[in-house]
């Protein structure tokens, strides 16, 4: 399911200044609970506060709610800024610093409060011993997690965090809330608007869900798919590639009939087979939102699985799914299940058998009319949606959460993504149609999280100028993204296919040209996989080797020196062309063999400038920098550190 894997919320990995004008007046907060020093974090201050997980008390039990607070610079605050995480079931605690410093602006006449949600984090957090077990059925994994938690299951939804908050600000004296959300996070933050608009005094949200949301078969995402690929290739971006969207269709239909058998070779050179279905290619995308790699490299792997070749997407979807599988590993999927299970608006009846329910989510959403799921197809949609999993839920609630149909005008800035696909834009203007006056600012080429993932300053910019009481600047200019994050070329179809290297002629001049084509994938390979290591994201090529399209691999090392040294080993990025050999930042000898190649070697002795013969014909060509291992691994460095 791709919200198990898929859905990441609150992202807090890219440094941003906000700033915030305008001083409190009102007399500074009185704290009714004491702070001590937290100890891995002198500039916070930790608490808890305990509260009752039924308001009403029908239930008994309580939470301990684990809180951070970082005063602000004038030592006296009448109110704060509330960050909040997403998921649900993301911990907020271990984001309290990057918090701070993305607010800091702000926090000069306000504190700083951050509290992992009920169910999360340090905040009782909920755990299920079932679903540690793979291979037992949905049936009985998830009616098993809900009887694990018992009776208080009901009382893990947006309101009760609502609740949370709300005696948060009371225990802590505050006037007025800065509700800053991302993703699910933006949810929590409209909801406590719609209860409490007297409390709030500015709504901040980045990547956002509408009160109501998700939609339980996520329309709005799936429809925001063909806009995403012709962004993505506007303007002949996607070289050789002249209708994305139409690949894409391309494939669905192959899938809609049998997934795919498809193989990728491991760093090793290892063969690794593995199916691909439907549902793998839309949890490309919903990864995509987050990975500037995926998307980048997506619409040539659909282009060329459009033409049967489907290696390139094996490649993705195994870095999407061991991925995912790793991020999911922030999130509390106990918690997660009964947030979602508890509050959406499912289309079944509760009191109806599992089984039914399943089959009356599925009828829905193929009751819908044609282009409700973009490309993808009803049964997609449903089969990656949390139905599946809500339909087995043993429900404590009796009904789903209250419709929101009014949200108070209060200052809002929204920050959308404008490759986001798990919170479209389209949900922007879904909220800002409740509040008239809000902002909506797009980001180019940014996916989810856009305040902490955008490659400029336009998110920050329009921040700092919201708060400064200025003209936000609503329309952004895309900026240029390094290469290796700009779309994939169209992979080679063969060699017979590959015209000859400039200046060259006949099979030489073709394998010359195959093995410029090599170089160049395998360095955008290497520069991408060092961009989401040094990230925090998940890309085993430059640590553990790249394998080739067509087999074989290569091994990447730095030295003491920092020379980037590349050694193939039967490396094969055209099928019938494989390269062996080393080459030091630019500099070595490669062999070229293959059942297609013109076979023979090629020296550098000057960086990327290669001489030799290939089936006895002498060919010259000198690398760009594009192409080069070194270069790129230098433009890696130098972006990441500024």
């Amino acid at each position: 399911m791709r919200r198990v894997a898929l859905w990441i919320a609150f992202v807090a990995a890219a440094a941003g200044a906000w700033a915030l004008g305008g001083a409190a007046t009102a007399l500074a907060a009185t704290s009714t609970i004491p702070f001590t020093t937290c100890s891995d974090a002198p500039a916070f201050g930790c608490t808890s506060l305990t509260i009752p997980l039924d308001p009403t008390g029908a239930v008994p039990g309580t939470v301990d709610l684990a809180i951070r607070r970082k005063l602000a610079a004038t030592g006296a605050a009448s109110e704060a800024v509330i960050a909040l995480a997403g998921g649900p079931g993301q911990a907020a605690l271990p984001f309290a610093a990057d918090a701070a410093q993305i607010m800091s602006a702000a926090l000069g006449t306000r504190d700083l409060v951050i509290f992992d949600q009920r169910g999360t984090g340090t905040s009782g957090p909920l755990t299920c011993t079932s679903l540690s077990n793979l291979s037992a059925p949905i049936s009985t994994v998830i009616p098993d997690c809900a009887n694990e938690i018992g009776a208080t299951r009901g009382l893990y939804t947006t309101d009760d965090s609502v609740y949370d908050i709300e005696r948060i600000r009371e225990a802590l004296g505050y006037t007025k809330l800065v509700l800053y959300g991302t993703s699910y996070g933006t949810k929590v933050a409209l909801r406590y608007a719609a209860e409490y608009p007297q409390n709030v005094s500015a709504l901040v949200l980045d990547s956002t869900v509408t009160p109501n949301g998700p939609d339980v078969f996520d329309q709005s995402s799936y429809q925001a798919v063909p806009r995403i690929l012709g962004q993505l290739c506007a303007a002949h971006a996607c070289r050789g590639i002249a209708d994305p969207l139409g690949d894409l269709e391309h494939v669905l239909t192959r899938l809609g009939t049998h997934s795919a058998s498809a193989h990728f070779f491991t760093g090793a050179g290892v063969r690794r087979d593995l199916s691909i279905g439907a549902g793998d290619i839309a949890q490309l995308f919903l990864a995509g939102d987050e990975d500037p790699v995926l998307r980048s490299d997506l619409p040539a792997a659909l282009h060329a699985a459009a033409a049967g070749r489907f290696g390139l997407l094996a490649i993705l979807v195994d870095h999407a799914l061991v991925g995912g599988s790793r991020s999911s590993a922030s999130v509390n999927n106990p918690l997660f299940f009964d947030t979602e299970c508890e509050e959406l608006p499912f289309p079944w009846t509760r009191t109806d058998a599992p089984a039914t329910r399943g089959k009356e989510a599925l009828a829905a959403a193929r009751a819908m009319p044609s282009g409700t799921f973009g490309p993808f197809s009803a049964t997609v949609a449903f089969d990656e949606s949390s139905a599946p999993v809500c339909a087995y839920w043993p429900f404590a609630t009796a009904a789903p959460e209250q419709t929101i149909t009014a949200l108070p005008n209060v200052p809002t800035l929204i920050i959308s993504g404008a490759d986001d696909m798990r919170t479209p834009t389209s949900n922007a203007l879904a909220v800002k149609a409740l509040i008239p006056d809000a902002t909506i600012v797009t980001v180019p080429d940014t996916g989810h999280s856009a305040l902490t993932t955008e490659f400029g300053h336009c998110g920050t910019d329009a921040v700092a100028a919201f708060f400064a009481g200025v003209t936000v600047t609503t329309t952004c200019k895309a900026g240029s993204l390094p290469g290796y994050l700009r779309p994939a070329q169209a992979e080679p179809t063969s060699l017979t296919r590959i015209t000859p290297l400039r200046g060259s002629r006949g099979g030489a001049g073709r394998t010359a040209h195959a093995v410029e084509l090599t170089l160049g994938w395998t360095a955008r390979e290497l520069a991408e996989s060092l961009f989401e290591t040094l990230i925090g994201s998940y890309n085993p090529s430059y640590n553990h080797g790249l394998g080739g399209v067509d087999g074989g691999y290569a091994k990447v090392s730095t030295g003491s020196s920092q020379r980037v040294t590349v050694r193939f080993h039967a490396f094969s990025y055209v099928a019938g062309v494989r390269i062996s050999g080393s080459i030091v930042d630019g500099v070595g000898t490669l062999r070229i063999s293959g059942a297609r190649a013109a076979a023979g070697s090629l020296v550098a002795k000057r960086s990327n400038d290669f001489i030799g013969t290939l089936g006895g014909v002498y060919v010259h060509f000198h690398l760009r920098a594009t192409a080069s291992a070194s270069s790129l691994r230098a433009d890696v460095l130098r972006r990441l550190q500024r």
